[in-house]
């Protein structure tokens, strides 16, 4: 029998140890060769104009995607290459050479580093077209490409894949070179020491935390904190406290309170809660660095997935506060207007809501005097009069209606940003109309848009006085404003006025920054949403090996407590409340570092990110519930398993 056989043989034989660790190569696979041959997709190239971008976005997604692949590999294959310590030292004992069980061990790791490519690709083929489905109905394209395989996505997969096989190779290679034969027999007894806990580091874990959190929720311009250690600095100092805290709960705090909890004599002795609070207690600080990465990685996943989702999820009202209106557009031509008018009319996919002519006028400002202007010192308003403002409020279906007097105005401003934006009410602005400056004081603020914002930009309106008599120094400018049915779903309508309408007219429509809106949100939670999932299967299954690796070290022990009359519900109890401890502890801290910075970041937006980030932390919840159980399940079976 020869070495390569008995590595095959090893496989097979171990399969269901192996099955998740090469499910997630498999899976890693599939979504790297995905990323990759979007990157060549023709269709997806001929249906979006930002073609170039989303390549250029799917390569670098392909990066990070590698990198951390290649890290969750060499990870995982390390808690394994400790689980064959024994075995490996058996070998060795029987007086195999170290270079043959080397030998064997490679073959191991590339057999199923060979195989899981091979699945991978042809699975990753085989729902290319379904991944490009998705891609292009969440990117809001109607498009469907014909089924093809890429050849330059299978080589640069099968390059990646396979440079990352030898290295782990290499590393199980490695192993028997690395230890003692002393050492690979005793290596379940390896840092079975109780920890020591520190009431000071523990309080000192639950500060840093603290800290990061309370700079998090400052406000930016307001914040003393965030002015004196800058703007580029202070989200260094919270990444730091975070992560450092993060890391001494885990290893002092959860040892504090762990030990604490055996105080309590009735809990503590009841059942076998002896045991699993021991076991817990010996090996947390043992693995306070794994779930401090798992912690802060899928705090970084959820944030990320979760402001791409709400991106996505707020394209409509957030693309609504910029374009009021579907359409809008500066009257240069009389026949051009008159052509648009027809052609919207006409057009037998929508029906007009409602269409106003309205006078504007173009008017430099000196703001010199405008309370927290943190920009120019002029600006260009489009201005109009209260009676039209009314009139579109009216349209539009507000409830708003302003009635201004003499030199008295109003500021319509949808990207309004507290602590950045002007201090509008109050303030006072000059207004430069030919060789006179008139003074407009400005006596209301509205956070939204009257008019569409890529046409009219800031608008301020002011009385129908003061209009009629800036409009006889100044040229009128009349802005053509349409709103029509299925505005979201108006792309050719779009075009064939965009073809007739000159630049300088300034034309703005709903569908035009909603389906580019659509576009680049839609690719962010397709890419956020994979590499998420790629994400949490590594980390689901770094705690899955590491707890398979610790049933094995445990399985002598459980086997004499039920010789002493331990049931195996008592068992499973015991196992489920451990392994709960175990994923709990990361998930929620998680979930916790991603609720303050998806909270700040809301604040920063100004938009609710709730029901997105509601939904995706749920999703990552159920998905690390189906992985708890599944650990749970595979636990039990080994530490109960008759030799």
């Amino acid at each position: 029998m020869t070495l390569f056989s008995i590595a095959r043989k090893n496989i097979r034989q171990n399969f269901t140890n192996y099955f998740l660790y090469f499910a997630s190569m498999i899976f890693s696979i599939v979504i790297y060769f995905t990323f990759v041959s979007l990157k060549y997709d023709e269709t997806l190239q001929a249906t979006s104009d930002a073609s170039p971008k989303i390549s250029s976005a799917f390569s670098g997604a392909a990066v990070v995607l590698m990198v951390f692949v290649a890290i969750f590999i060499w990870y995982s294959n390390s808690f394994f290459t400790r689980k064959r310590k024994k075995e490996v030292g058996l070998y060795s004992l029987l007086g195999v050479r170290k270079k043959q069980i080397g030998r064997m061990l490679f073959y191991e790791n590339f057999i199923m580093g060979i195989l899981a490519q091979i699945i991978g690709i042809l699975l990753g083929s085989v729902l290319s077209k379904f991944f490009v489905s998705i891609l292009m109905g969440v990117m809001g394209f109607e498009a469907i490409g014909d089924f093809t395989i890429s050849l330059a996505a299978i080589v640069n997969t099968i390059i990646v894949f396979s440079l990352i096989t030898i290295i782990t190779s290499f590393q199980g290679y490695r192993l028997i070179y690395r230890f003692k034969l002393i050492e690979l027999f005793q290596a379940d007894k390896e840092g079975e020491q109780e920890p020591k806990s520190s009431f000071i580091m523990a309080l000192l874990s639950v500060i840093l935390v603290g800290i990061g959190y309370w700079l998090a929720l400052q406000n930016l311009m307001e914040s003393n904190a965030w002015k004196a250690m800058g703007f580029m600095v202070t989200p260094l100092v919270i990444l730091a406290t975070v992560i450092l805290g993060t890391y001494f709960l885990f290893s002092t705090l959860t040892v504090y309170l762990l030990k604490m909890s055996r105080k309590n004599k009735r809990s503590y002795w009841k059942g076998i809660n002896l045991i699993g609070t021991s076991q817990l207690l010996y090996r947390i600080k043992g693995n306070a660095r794994t779930l401090t990465i798992i912690a802060v990685l899928s705090a970084t996943t959820l944030t990320a997935v979760g402001t791409a989702y709400s991106l996505y999820y707020n394209n409509r009202s957030n693309v609504g506060l910029a374009n009021p209106n579907s359409m809008m557009f500066i009257d240069q031509d009389k026949n051009v207007t008159n052509q648009v008018r027809d052609i919207i009319s006409n057009n037998k996919n929508h029906d007009v809501i409602y269409h106003e002519s309205i006078p504007t006028l173009q008017i430099n400002a000196d703001v010199t005097t405008l309370k927290n202007n943190l920009f120019s010192n002029e600006m260009m308003y489009t201005v109009i009069s209260d009676s039209d403002f009314n009139k579109l409020a009216k349209v539009q279906k507000r409830t708003d209606k302003l009635s201004l007097k003499g030199n008295e105005a109003a500021a319509l401003d949808a990207g309004y940003y507290e602590g950045m934006s002007p201090n509008y009410i109050g303030s006072t602005i000059s207004l430069k109309v030919n060789d006179r400056v008139e003074n407009i004081t400005f006596k209301s603020l509205k956070k939204y848009n009257a008019l569409n914002y890529y046409t009219a930009s800031t608008t301020v309106v002011v009385s129908e006085q003061l209009f009629t008599q800036l409009g006889k120094e100044t040229n009128s400018v009349k802005m053509e404003v349409y709103e029509i049915t299925n505005e979201d779903e108006a792309k050719q309508l779009t075009k064939d006025i965009q073809l007739i309408l000159p630049v300088e007219a300034r034309f703005s429509s709903f569908y035009a920054d909603y389906s580019a809106g659509m576009e680049s949100s839609g690719l962010m939670i397709f890419m956020g949403g994979f590499l998420g999932l790629v994400f949490l299967a590594a980390t689901g299954s770094i705690i899955y090996f590491k707890q398979l690796t610790e049933a094995n070290s445990d399985k002598g022990r459980y086997e004499i407590l039920h010789k002493i009359g331990v049931n195996k519900k008592e068992v499973k109890r015991s196992i489920a409340k451990q392994v709960l401890f175990v994923f709990a502890l990361p998930l929620i801290a998680g979930i916790a570092h991603c609720f303050v910075a998806l909270t700040a970041l809301s604040r920063l937006m100004q938009t609710s990110l709730v029901i997105p980030v509601v939904i995706c932390m749920g999703v990552y919840t159920c998905i690390y519930i189906v992985y708890y159980f599944l650990t749970v399940n595979a636990y039990y079976k080994i530490v109960t398993k008759s030799k």
